[in-house]
């Protein structure tokens, strides 16, 4: 059972992936090192570069053609080894992170575990419903007045307009009930969100508690007096696991990725001592340091 379990470790099957392609690229012609004079391009290789010029012109490369994406290759290995044996690779912010992208990748790879369980993606679901709820959508219509042009009657205009508003059929025609605007007679289902980019902040949750078919109002915006019908209301929820599944899984594996890479850090972190030494003074610290005595 130990051995069993040992051989589910994730480390185990990433340092074993590490061997072997330390082995080919010893014995195998991938490479020898910064001070090797050996450089072998194997069949494989060579297939690369054709299918990668196939796949850039539409067509397979010539013999010409071949052998200069070979010499060309060869000369980039030449640079590379020489770059390296002179150091050049050393503190490279550009190097390192792409050696530790690469060397992410391949972890990411030896630490693939079993999907997600159901019940693994409904709790975390459950957990996060507010990213995945959907907002409640109001379809409306609205008749707009002009308090700046009305003045003091504003007001008792709009409880006018409103009555004969609620005595004509509500899918009457009420354009020219009101004040010109450049605000929209109509929306179609529309979350609170967007209701609100259109009319002004809180304006959504004034006429939440309006009956749909009735007018009603006013409502007031910094824009002026609004009455408004609510044409339909459709409340919002929260959505099953069968409909979003996708985007839950991949967020739950990216979490577990994330959670196993911690994991194998800290592992690591094991076989190393850090050092780290005290900052040093900057020049400003120095200076009232200096003054002070």
């Amino acid at each position: 059972m130990r051995l069993k379990s040992l051989l589910r470790e994730p480390l185990l099957h990433f340092v074993a992936i590490g061997a072997a392609l330390f082995l080919w690229f010893q014995w195998g012609g991938g490479g020898s090192g910064p001070g090797a004079t050996r450089i072998a391009i194997t069949s494989g290789q060579i297939q690369h570069l054709a299918a990668g010029y196939a796949k850039a012109w539409q067509r397979p490369p010539t013999d010409a053609e071949l052998k200069g994406l070979i010499d060309d290759w060869v000369r980039e290995e030449i640079a590379v080894r020489e770059a390296v044996s002179a150091g050049l690779d050393k503190d490279d912010t550009i190097i390192r992170r792409r050696l530790r992208q690469k060397f992410v990748f391949l972890a990411e790879d030896a630490l693939q575990a079993a999907p997600p369980t159901d019940q693994e993606l409904q709790a975390w679901l459950s957990a996060h419903a507010d990213a995945f709820r959907v907002e409640t959508r109001v379809a409306l219509r609205q008749v707009f007045l002009n308090r700046e042009k009305r003045g003091t009657s504003a007001q008792a205009d709009a409880r006018v307009i409103l009555k004969r508003l609620n005595a004509a059929d509500p899918g009457a025609a009420s354009d020219a009930l009101g004040d010109p605007t450049m605000l929209p007679h109509e929306l179609e289902l529309t979350s609170a969100r967007d209701i609100d980019r259109v009319f002004g902040p809180g304006f959504a949750q004034r006429i939440e508690p309006f009956a749909p078919g009735t007018w009603a109002g006013p409502v007031s915006s910094s824009y002026g007096l609004h009455l408004v019908l609510v044409r339909e209301r459709v409340e919002g929820s929260s959505p099953t696991l069968a409909a979003v599944r996708p985007l839950v899984e991949r967020e739950v594996m990216a979490e577990r990725r994330q959670r196993q890479l911690d994991a194998m850090y800290e592992r690591l972190l094991a076989k190393y001592k850090v050092v780290v030494e005290p900052r040093a003074p900057s020049a400003s610290t120095s200076g009232a340091a200096a003054g002070g005595s």
